[in-house]
């Protein structure tokens, strides 16, 4: 039987029972009352028991759910500890490729300079080439133009004495019509 029901009853019983006047005093059945007496002695070691037993339930509950806990927090470590490595080795690459980019960056202006100092020769010589060359012309055409004018000049007085000469003709020709 439950332990409260019995101590339910013997209330009861005593409630039942009859006062003495001027007194704390109350009779009661004395016979009920042990049988009540005995069924809670008997009923104590069972709710013991069962006390006992859900003592136990409750220390296994908080035995498994401390162990689960501390698999979560060891859990939690374990990817916070993850996370921050994965953080300082996106960091660790964002800065290398921050190095690399740069470094990058330096080789191309360095490489860049030296391409503009070598077309800077390579277009300086070949303007001094096209200077001699053009130098080399005009003295071919000063030369042309001075023979052209040397026999430009010596033909002139054969071209007046024929240019005389037709318009001699032409004349003669005109009063002999």
């Amino acid at each position: 039987m439950d332990i409260l029901h019995l101590v339910d009853r013997l209330e009861d019983l005593i409630d039942e029972g009859r006062h003495i006047p001027l007194s704390k005093y109350t009779m009661i059945d004395e016979e009920r009352a042990l049988e009540i007496i005995d069924q809670m002695r008997i009923s104590i070691p069972e709710e013991i028991e069962k006390a006992n037993r859900v003592l136990q339930q409750r220390d296994r509950l908080m035995a498994q759910a401390n162990e689960e806990a501390a698999r979560l927090v060891e859990l939690a470590r374990e990817r916070g500890d993850s996370l921050i490595s994965r953080e300082a080795i996106a960091q660790a690459a964002q800065s290398r490729a921050a190095n690399i980019l740069e470094q990058a960056r330096q080789e191309a202006e360095a490489i860049q300079a030296d391409a503009d100092k070598y077309v800077m020769e390579v277009l300086s010589e070949l303007e001094s080439q096209l200077i001699r060359t053009l130098t080399v012309v005009r003295n071919g055409i000063n030369t042309v133009n001075q023979r052209q004018a040397a026999t430009h000049q010596a033909q002139r007085p054969a071209e007046a004495e024929t240019s005389v000469q037709s318009s001699v003709a032409v004349a003669a020709d005109q009063a002999a019509s």
